[in-house]
C-alpha cells in the first residue's frame, strides 16, 4: 500500500531526554502495517506543520520536565496557544488523541500533556481518542503499549466518521480503557494515589487482544527450567515456560567506517541546540562535610570574569561532562574495537533500509574519534529500552542467552524488566556481561543509545558579592552496580568533576597554577538554563520560606547572600521575613553551610532558621526534636500559613523529588486544611492556586 493510500494523521512529539521521541517513531513505524502513515514531527518544528489549516486527525506524545513543565521542545509551542487573543473556537475543527509521560513520584504529574491537552480543549479541540498518562514511576509501557494498541481502532472510527460513515464521537472505547486515566473525570483533580492506583496494573489487569498487534513474533519455550530465584540472566515459571509476544525488530539504518586517524580533532563537543558554550576554569575547591560524612559534598567555584556568562540567585547552569573513562576502555574492549579508538568514525544511512525518516542521530559529530564519541557523545549508562533488547536478541548466539533477552523485553516479561533493568539502572556493559555471546555491531550502538546530556545544577552564590565567579554545589555520587562484577561506580559528572579538584581538597581548596600543575587550571564547560523561575520576588518587602534539606539549600546561600547585599545598599527598605528549613543526617559531619548560616541569621538576614537533623540521638529526658524539614513545617504551620495566605509570601522547594518534595507537598496540604479549616482537596486547590501564581516554586531532582 503506496503512502498516498494510505491515511495520512499528524504525529507530534516534544521531548526532553528523548522517551517521547521513541515513542513516537514506535508509532510510525506501527502506522503503516495498520493502514495509516504518520506524518512526524517535533513540536518546535512549526514550519513543518499548521493546525489551524490540519484536517487530519492529530496524535501528540509529549513528556514533562522540572517541576511539571513542559519539554523545551514545546516551550513555544505552549507560548502561542496560550494567546489569551484567540478564540474559543480556534481550533474547533481538530480532532486528536495526546500520550502524556510523567513520573508520579513527583507533585505534578504529566503536567506537560496536560498543559497542552486543556488548552487545546479550551479553543475548541476535541478529543478523538481518549488521554493516556504513563507513569515512568510504575513502568511507562503499562499505558503506553495499550494505548498504542488501541489508538489504531480510535483512528479507524475518526476516518470513518469524518467521512460520514458513523456518528461523531470524541471518545472511543478500546480494550485498553482500564488503563488510561480520563473520561468524565478530569486527570488534573486525580490525586496523586489515585494516578498511581490507576496504573499499577498487572498483566492480568490489562486485556490486550493479541489479534491487534501485528508486529509480533511468538517465541516458544524451549526449555523447563527448575525452581530457583529470578535475577537478570534467569527467569522462572511460569515466565520460563510461557509463549512470548515480543516487538517487531527495529530496522537497522547505519552503516559505520573507519577511517585512519589524520590528526587532532576537536576536544569539545559542539551542541547544535545551545546557541553559547563556555569553557571557564574551576577556581576554588571546598569540602563542605566532615570525613565521616555518609556522603562527600563539594563546593566549587567557577571564574566566569572572562565570558557573557550571567545567572541570578536560584538559577541553574548546565554542565557539559564526560562519561567514566574506565567503562569506555571497557565498552571498546568488549566490543572489540580497542584498537580503532583512535580511528574517524563515519556514518552513512544504508540504502535501502527500511526505518521511516531515517537519519544520523544529530548529537553524533562529523568526523571525531571512536573514543570521543564514546566519551563525549552518548549515553553509555542510559538504561536499555526494549527495542534495544529486540536487536540484541539479533545478536547473541547462546540459546539460554537468547531467550532471556527476548522475555526480558517481551509483553508477559513486563515485570521483570521493570525489576532487572528499569529499576536497578542496568546499562548496556551491564548487559554485556551477563549476556557474553551478545556481540552487537558498533551501529546498533549509535542507533539506540541516547545523547549524553549534560547535567543541571544550582547556583549557590550571589554575583553581587562574588562578582565574576559562580558557586555551586553537589553530593559526590557513589553506588554499586548490580550485575557481577560488582564494582562501585561514581555519578558520571559529579565523580568526574571530585577526580578533577581531588589534588587540592587537601589543602585549603584555593587552585592554584602551583599544586594543579603545567596543565593549568582545569576548565569545564558550561551553558545556562533555558528557562529560570526560581527567583527571589521582585518585590524584596514580600516575606519568603526556603525549604532545603542536603545539598538543596544551595540556591538560598546565593538568595540570603543577595539579599545581604540589597539591604546593604538600602538600609531603609522594606524587606521581607525570610525562614529557613534545613535538614541533614548529622549536626557534626553533615550540616552545609553551617558557619554561613549562622552569619545570616546573627545579622538578622535569616528571620527564622529551623534545623533538622535525622540520624542524630536525642538526648535522655528531652522531646523527640524533628527529624525531617516536613516535621519542622509542622511544628510551625501556623506560621507557615499566615505567610502563604495572609502575607501573600512566597515558598520555595529545593532538594529531592521523589522523597522529600513530595512528602513536603504532603506537609503542606495538611497544614492549610487543617489551619484554614477546609477540605483536604481545597487545600491542594490552594496549592495549585500558589503554583500558578508562581509562589510555590520547585528545583527538584530524582
Amino acid at each position: 500500500m503506496g503512502q498516498e493510500t494510505m491515511r495520512r494523521f499528524l504525529l507530534l512529539y516534544a521531548t526532553q531526554r528523548g522517551q517521547a521521541k521513541a515513542i513516537a517513531e514506535e508509532i510510525s513505524e506501527k502506522a503503516g502495517a495498520n493502514g495509516f502513515f504518520a506524518d512526524l514531527h517535533c513540536l518546535s518544528e512549526s514550519d513543518k506543520y499548521d493546525l489551524k489549516t490540519e484536517t487530519d486527525p492529530l496524535v501528540v506524545v509529549i513528556s514533562t520536565t522540572g517541576t511539571g513543565d513542559p519539554p523545551d521542545t514545546a516551550v513555544k509551542f505552549v507560548k502561542k496557544i496560550r494567546d489569551k487573543t484567540l478564540p474559543p473556537d480556534f481550533f474547533s475543527h481538530l480532532r486528536y488523541g495526546l500520550l502524556g509521560l510523567g513520573d508520579s513520584e513527583y507533585t505534578y504529574f504529566c503536567n506537560g500533556g496536560k498543559i497542552i491537552d486543556k488548552r487545546l480543549q479550551e479553543l475548541g479541540a476535541q478529543h478523538f481518542y481518549k488521554t493516556g498518562h504513563a507513569d515512568d514511576c510504575v513502568g511507562l509501557e503499562l499505558v503506553v503499549e495499550p494505548w498504542i494498541d488501541g489508538l489504531w481502532a480510535a483512528l479507524n472510527k475518526q476516518f470513518m466518521s469524518s467521512e460520514g460513515k458513523a456518528d461523531m464521537t470524541s471518545n472511543v472505547s478500546t480494550a485498553s480503557d482500564v488503563s488510561l486515566q480520563t473520561g468524565q473525570n478530569k486527570p488534573e483533580t486525580l490525586s496523586i494515589d489515585s494516578q498511581i492506583a490507576l496504573l499499577k496494573l498487572d498483566d492480568a489487569g490489562r486485556k490486550i487482544s493479541e489479534t491487534s498487534t501485528p508486529n509480533i513474533t511468538n517465541v516458544q519455550s524451549r526449555t523447563l527450567i527448575e525452581d530457583f530465584e529470578p535475577s537478570l540472566t534467569q527467569s522462572i515459571p511460569p515466565l520460563s515456560q510461557s509463549t512470548l509476544n515480543i516487538p517487531v525488530l527495529p530496522p537497522e539504518y547505519l552503516d559505520v567506517q573507519f577511517q585512519e586517524p589524520l590528526g587532532q580533532e576537536q576536544c569539545q563537543v559542539p551542541f547544535t541546540s545551545v546557541d553559547t558554550v563556555f569553557q571557564v576554569p574551576i577556581s576554588k575547591a571546598i569540602r563542605l562535610t566532615k570525613e565521616n560524612a555518609i556522603k562527600t559534598t563539594l563546593l566549587l567555584e567557577l571564574d566566569i570574569s572572562n565570558t557573557t556568562f550571567s545567572y541570578q540567585p536560584g538559577d541553574s547552569f548546565n554542565i557539559v561532562c564526560p562519561n567514566d573513562a574506565s567503562e569506555v576502555r571497557e565498552l571498546l574492549q568488549r566490543l572489540q574495537l580497542a584498537e580503532k579508538r583512535e580511528h574517524s568514525i563515519i556514518l552513512k544511512i544504508k540504502e535501502n533500509n527500511k526505518k521511516k525518516g531515517a537519519a544520523i542521530p544529530q548529537h553524533i559529530p562529523e568526523s571525531v574519534s571512536l573514543q570521543f564519541l564514546l566519551t563525549w557523545c552518548l549515553e553509555i549508562r542510559a538504561i536499555p529500552k526494549k527495542a534495544f533488547l529486540r536487536a540484541l536478541v539479533e545478536y547473541t548466539t547462546d540459546s539460554t542467552e537468547k531467550r532471556r533477552l527476548q522475555e526480558l523485553c517481551s509483553k508477559q516479561g513486563a515485570s521483570d524488566y521493570n525489576h532487572f533493568i528499569r529499576d536497578s539502572y542496568v546499562s548496556l556493559l551491564d548487559l554485556l556481561h551477563a549476556f557474553p555471546s551478545c556481540k552487537p555491531p558498533l551501529s546498533l550502538l549509535l542507533e539506540h543509545l541516547p545523547k549524553l546530556r549534560a547535567r543541571p545544577y544550582s547556583c549557590a552564590s550571589s554575583c553581587l558579592v562574588h562578582p565574576g565567579k559562580l558557586h555551586f554545589a553537589f553530593n559526590i555520587v557513589e553506588f554499586l552496580s548490580n550485575v557481577e562484577p560488582v564494582t562501585l561506580r561514581k555519578g558520571i559528572c559529579t565523580g568526574w568533576l571530585a577526580l578533577m579538584v581531588d589534588p587540592v581538597l587537601q589543602g585549603d581548596g584555593n587552585i592554584s597554577q602551583g599544586n594543579i600543575g603545567e596543565a593549568g587550571l582545569p576548565k569545564i564547560s558550561i551553558f545556562p538554563h533555558t528557562t529560570n523561575s526560581f527567583r527571589l520576588p521582585n518585590d524584596p518587602s514580600v516575606p519568603i520560606i526556603m525549604i532545603g534539606p542536603g545539598t538543596g539549600v544551595a540556591p538560598f546561600i546565593g538568595f540570603l547572600q543577595h539579599r545581604e547585599k540589597i539591604q546593604e545598599q538600602h538600609p531603609d527598605g522594606n524587606f521581607g521575613a525570610m525562614w529557613l528549613f534545613f535538614g541533614c543526617r548529622y549536626k557534626d559531619r553533615d550540616y552545609l553551610f553551617r558557619e554561613d548560616l549562622s552569619h545570616f541569621l546573627k545579622n538578622g538576614i535569616l528571620t527564622q532558621l529551623k534545623v533538622s537533623f535525622s540520624r542524630d540521638i536525642p538526648v535522655d529526658g528531652e522531646d523527640t526534636p524533628p527529624k525531617y524539614v516536613q516535621d519542622n513545617i509542622r511544628l510551625y504551620a501556623q506560621q507557615v500559613t499566615r505567610i502563604l495566605l495572609q502575607e501573600k509570601g512566597y515558598i520555595y522547594v529545593c532538594g529531592d523529588a521523589k522523597g522529600m518534595a513530595k512528602d513536603v507537598n504532603d506537609a503542606l496540604v495538611e497544614i492549610l486544611s487543617k489551619e484554614a479549616g477546609v477540605e483536604k482537596l481545597e487545600a491542594m486547590k490552594m496549592l495549585a492556586t500558589l503554583r500558578e501564581e508562581k509562589r510555590y516554586l520547585q528545583d527538584i531532582w530524582s
